[in-house]
């Protein structure tokens, strides 16, 4: 089964690879659009841009969502901004710099090609999204501003204050609007993915819970989009929409579909800490911020005891017995290191005994500087929204005393594997966004997850499914009466009503809860091999346990939340468990991935390349047998391998 791991990258120089591409692949007249369905499942901005531009091309398309509106998609939670290689700043950037930064802060993990595809692509996002009205901050001159994020030595980052993913979905969703008023688009809110139909070995529909109603529906198409985003509520606390899940793409995988680099998941470095038990989502800070914070903690553990008490204000200790640690370790890029490396060094300082609050896990985050440098008006400008966020979850005032922080997690790296025109292993199927693996290895530059969704939707996807579709033309609508509906919609209804029987004494988030904290104890943010196996079974007994002893109220005919979470808590055991097995196979560390084992004595990551340089590509073997591992390798010719450096 190997052989389905082809990536249909084009021969040719890099630079030239997209663009040959384009001119090879097939494409479909207009009027041959019309006798064509697309499904897409997800609104997001990968999902709300893909629908439409596929309806403006005058495909007919089903697009669907979890929530009352498109508008609600996670991709709102977005902050600090969506990258670009304009060069605006004059800071000597270019597609290659982005390229060379995306390749570099992934780990060398990530495919070369694609990669500099998205770079490629990413002025002609900014470009529509000006046309479309989406109100970048602008210089004095009228020049769309920019801001640095971690990782990069160049100001790339397009933004709208703290508010850019809601501001470039609004774009979308009125893009999506405009084809479900011309009627090229057809939009089911409240409609949740259960199950893909494949027939005749390619995806042909799905079948789907109404969410209000619980009527369970069969839908056809002649291809399918998954844009559902990642799997990071597997975690329980995350910086997550609580309705974000897995379930959709785990449904693929275990038609087919391979998962790719399960273990690759990030961790962001400037969440809100932790506050109580009983919290249920982490909400993040944006990476805009390390623009002109500064992080750091007490360099004495005496002031450290004092803050914890509440004897002292964070205000009150003197410049020179604090340690900003950040900018000691890593000169060249102080507090704009990437994400994983932030997020290991604030552990490695509270571990060491230097957290700031209550419970030691906290460092901080501060403007004092910044403010002094600046004044007050000209944070407030960049980033006012944030600062009053802060202070309504945490009852501080930032522009007076730091923001405390702590690492969370926040995206996954890994999905579905994908080859260069973003279809799956099953013919059909196209994974698009976070719920495909392609572009960020082990570890997402900030502002890069934007720019992804918009690439793939807007300029990638709308090119490459009319080479597959090209084939479809004669082939008549999908009967969603054919035998393959009917069984997957049986096993839906049966999947359900074993949740509906059990009756057991446990709610859903309490199980959740406890598979979270297994994760994050032995999948977090620093993993060995002793505590992967351990995880590996304690998922196990968590999982017999909620097969036994879950309690899910209500019943399917009605609006019912907890049947809704029950649902995804069934496919994130399954989830968890193949993050950790990847992560045991992975003796190495890359990115987010932390095996103690493959450190460096200063404590950064040590990459085996020898034995490594792979996508790991797992195939579902069924229920109980041990999935099949396949590797894409990686080739690189246009970068030179190094060991990360963001020191000098």
């Amino acid at each position: 089964m190997a052989d389905k791991l082809i990536s249909h990258i084009p021969d040719g120089p890099l630079a030239e690879k997209w663009t040959k591409h384009k001119a090879d692949i097939r494409v479909v007249s207009p009027n041959n659009k019309r006798k064509l369905d697309i499904i897409v499942v997800g609104t997001g901005l990968g999902g709300a841009s893909a629908a439409a531009s596929l309806g403006a091309l005058g495909y007919n398309v089903k697009v669907f969502c979890i929530s009352d509106s498109p508008r609600r998609a996670h991709s709102i939670a977005a902050q600090g901004g969506i990258n670009a290689a304009k060069n605006y700043q004059n800071d000597n950037d270019s597609v290659y710099r982005l390229f060379y930064d995306t390749i570099k802060g992934g780990d060398y993990r990530s495919r070369e090609a694609n990669v500099y595809r998205l770079a490629e692509v990413s002025n002609k996002i900014i470009d529509l999204c000006v046309a479309q009205g989406i109100p970048f901050a602008r210089e004095y001159g009228g020049l769309l501003a920019n801001r640095s994020f971690g990782g990069v030595q160049v100001s790339r980052t397009f933004y709208a204050r703290g508010q850019t993913g809601q501001q470039l979905l609004l774009g979308a969703y009125a893009e999506m609007n405009k084809e479900i008023a011309r009627g090229t688009v057809k939009s089911y809110p409240r409609h949740e993915m259960l199950d893909l139909v494949i027939i005749n070995g390619e995806a042909k529909g799905i079948i789907t819970r109404n969410i209000e109603t619980g009527e369970i529906e069969r839908f056809g198409a002649h291809a399918v989009v998954l844009a559902t985003g990642g799997y990071g509520n597997v975690y329980f606390l995350s910086t997550n929409a609580m309705n974000s899940n897995g379930s959709a793409a785990w449904q693929c995988y275990k038609k087919g579909a391979y998962f790719a680099n399960p273990c690759f998941a990030q961790i962001h470095p400037t969440c809100i800490p932790v506050h109580g038990k009983q919290q249920c989502k982490l909400t993040l800070m944006s990476e805009s911020l390390r623009n002109d914070g500064r992080i750091w903690v007490p360099k004495k553990k005496e002031d450290v005891a004092k803050l914890r008490n509440n004897q002292i204000k964070p205000s009150q200790i003197p410049e020179e017995d604090r340690d900003y640690y950040l900018e000691r370790r890593y000169p060249a890029f102080g507090n704009l290191v990437p994400r994983d490396v932030a997020s290991r060094a604030a552990k490695e300082r509270c571990d060491a005994g230097y957290g700031v609050n209550e419970t030691g896990l906290a460092v901080f985050l501060d403007f004092k500087t910044a403010i002094e440098r600046l004044g007050k008006d000209v944070i407030t400008d960049r980033y006012g929204n944030l600062f009053q966020m802060y202070q309504k979850i945490t009852d501080s005032n930032p522009y007076e005393e730091p923001m405390m922080i702590y690492p969370a997690i926040h995206y996954t790296m890994g999905g579905l594997w994908v080859d260069y025109d973003l279809m799956t292993t099953i013919p059909g199927l196209y994974a698009i966004g976070e719920c495909n693996f392609s572009d960020h290895g082990g570890n997402r530059l900030g502002a890069s997850a934007l720019m992804q969704g918009l690439a793939d939707g807007y300029f990638i996807l709308p090119y490459t499914i009319g080479d597959y579709l090209s084939h479809k033309i004669q082939e008549p609508k999908i009967d969603t009466n054919a035998p393959e509906f009917e069984e997957a919609e049986k096993k839906a209804k049966e999947k359900i009503n074993k949740l509906l029987s059990i009756k057991g004494k446990k709610t859903v988030d309490e199980l959740h809860k406890e598979l979270g904290n297994l994760m994050w104890e032995y999948v977090g943010m620093a993993r060995d091999e002793k505590g992967l196996k351990t995880v590996i079974s304690k998922i196990e007994d968590l999982r017999q346990e909620f097969l036994k002893n879950v309690y899910v109220d209500g019943a399917n005919d009605q609006f019912n939340q907890e049947l809704e979470k029950a649902l995804r808590l069934y496919d994130f055991f399954d989830i968890g468990e193949l993050m950790a097995q990847d992560a045991l196979n992975r003796k190495e560390s890359c990115g987010g991935h932390f095996r103690t084992e493959m450190q460096t004595p200063e404590g950064e990551t040590k990459r085996d390349d020898e034995n490594y340089m792979y996508v790991a590509a797992w195939e579902y073997k069924g229920k109980g047998e041990d999935p099949e591992l396949h590797k894409e390798p990686l080739k690189y010719e246009n970068i030179k391998i190094a060991v990360r450096n963001y020191k000098d």
